[in-house]
């Protein structure tokens, strides 16, 4: 799968069916070149005096499915 692909699906959260927002980068492991966590900056990007974003840093263990929609992930 290409990230053209992935960063147009929504990511949701199974726990409390909330929308997180789209893929936006990865995190590689340098010696291995498998993604360790994918970072989505989530749906409110309202930035504050001080230019903190809410973003979620989201571990691969903790994705779920990928679909051809959307990304189920498994977080608090």
């Amino acid at each position: 799968m290409l990230f053209s692909e992935l960063k147009c699906k929504d990511v949701v959260n199974i726990r409390d069916c909330r929308k997180m927002g789209h893929v936006t980068d990865f995190a590689f492991d340098e010696c291995t070149g498998c993604i360790e966590k994918i970072i989505v900056p989530g749906v409110n990007r309202v930035k504050s005096f001080f230019g903190n974003d809410t973003e979620y840093v989201i571990c691969y263990k903790d994705i779920k499915q990928i679909g051809p929609d959307i990304i189920l992930v498994d977080v608090p």
